[in-house]
């Protein structure tokens, strides 16, 4: 589109998380006239650790805000994947550091929602606004929210999650699926790790039914501590005794064990697991998804933050380079939807038929395919 064009643009993104910051930083920068609508009175994220991808640091490079990222975060030169007793299957370099010349960064969740919104210019973000419906009107679309509240724009971007509005009135009304697990995330100082904490690097270790997630936040003293475990109770925020929690690592390295032992249950943010089928169409001509609200994922493969990013990174260029707003957003889905697709596909593949028979006998839900 022409520069005079992304000037006049007006855009409204519905939510303030991943999604939502990093495409409000990448389409202010090409000038266009950005609000986001977020329905929190503050913005705070809960959860553990992440990892930045090469992909998403390099967009960060590009915006101009890498500094921000690098001050809250530890950089991490490659993963591991070992048994439940510590025997090592893999270790390898993290994709695309070569290619790149950046690498991952390990950072906690608030830390980084904290530091994308800080980047924002002062009065972007609305806070308090939930979304009541989105109408389309050809031309541009409208936003209703509870408070009473109306926002029209060009271009609407629904980057509200894994339940957004967005996605149910206007593309799919389909409900996220039961992932057939459950994640058991803490955060813990250093010092309770038991010496696991020895570098910034990741390390996932595997059992029967169950996968613990070590990931060292060093920087602040801190290492993320992630449990997921086959579960069939898809309540979405279940209630479990610090004794459930024991018996998903029996037979675990006894230094895990002795973690999860001295976890503070007050602490530990305990979620069923959810994604959602692929959505077909992604856009109107004034309205797209991106992030969880086009393909929310299962975590095995840590893609959820970083695909998100890349979205806001891919739109920004479509905009920048397709002729018309409508064939950006073509370009846009045209350029992300298989590559999202994919990484749900392989993300639901993350046990095996013996695991998932000993939880679900007899029945498997649809998100858990035999492991490739």
């Amino acid at each position: 589109m022409q520069t005079e064009d992304l000037k006049n643009l007006t855009i409204a993104i519905v939510g303030a998380g991943y999604g939502g910051a990093a495409t409000a930083k990448a389409l202010s920068l090409l000038g266009a006239q950005v609000t986001v609508y977020e329905q929190a009175s503050r913005i705070r994220e809960v959860g553990a650790g992440i990892g930045l991808r090469p992909s998403s640091m390099d967009r960060f490079r590009e915006w101009g805000i890498m500094d921000a990222i690098t001050k809250v975060s530890s950089a991490s030169d490659y993963f591991e994947i070992l048994t439940a007793t510590s025997d090592p299957i893999m270790k390898e370099a993290w994709p695309e550091i070569d290619t790149l010349g950046v690498t991952t960064h390990l950072i906690h969740r608030g830390d980084f929602i904290d530091a994308l919104v800080s980047t924002l210019p002062d009065g972007m973000v609305q806070l308090g606004h939930r979304l009541e419906t989105v109408t389309d009107n050809g031309g541009s679309a409208t936003l209703s929210f509870t408070n009473g509240e109306k926002a029209t724009a060009d271009l609407v971007i629904g980057a509200d999650g894994i339940g957004s509005v967005v996605r149910r009135q206007l593309f799919s009304d389909q409900r996220p699926v039961f992932a057939g697990e459950h994640a058991y995330r803490a955060v813990i100082d250093v010092a309770d790790a038991h010496g696991m904490a020895v570098d910034d690097n990741l390390r996932m270790y595997i059992g029967r039914g169950t996968k613990i997630y070590l990931l060292p936040l060093l920087h602040r003293g801190q290492v993320s501590f992630d449990i997921t475990a086959l579960n069939a109770d898809g309540t979405w925020a279940p209630e479990v005794t610090k004794e459930d929690i024991v018996a998903t690592v029996e037979g675990f390295d006894e230094r895990l064990v002795a973690i999860t032992h001295d976890l503070d249950m007050d602490t530990v943010n305990v979620r069923a697991v959810y994604d959602i089928d692929p959505v077909d169409t992604w856009h109107t001509g004034s309205v797209v998804l991106v992030g969880d609200a086009a393909h929310a994922m299962c975590h095995h493969q840590g893609q959820g933050a970083n695909s998100a990013i890349l979205d806001a990174g891919v739109l920004a260029d479509c905009l920048r380079d397709a002729a018309t707003l409508a064939d950006a957003l073509t370009l846009f889905q045209a350029t992300r939807k298989p590559v999202t697709d994919e990484l749900q596909r392989i993300s639901r593949q993350g046990w095996s038929e013996d695991e998932v028979d000993d939880v679900f006998p007899g029945q498997k839900p649809a998100t858990l395919s035999a492991q490739a």
